[in-house]
């Protein structure tokens, strides 16, 4: 497998950007410099993210989400592992 996260990710199964190996591996992200833990999709290339607002689940089921605009930075997390 290879150290290159995609463009796009979802956590999303029924989305076409799931990929269960890689998130499987851990991903991490940084929105604006900063680490974000309830990031549900981003995309690199377009500058932008989709994060959980709370709870709150839309109709489907699914978590309401907001879509914000600035630089995105995903990475692998490191597992130690002694």
């Amino acid at each position: 497998m290879s150290d290159q996260l995609p463009d796009r990710l979802s956590v999303n199964p029924n989305s076409p950007f799931y990929d269960e190996a890689i998130l499987a591996r851990g991903v991490g992200v940084r929105f604006k410099g900063v680490e974000k833990n309830n990031v549900e999709e981003y995309c690199v290339s377009e500058g932008w993210v989709r994060l959980s607002a709370g709870k709150t689940l839309d109709r489907a089921g699914n978590p309401m989400t907001v879509k914000l605009k600035g630089p995105v930075e995903p990475y692998f997390r490191e597992t130690s592992e002694a």
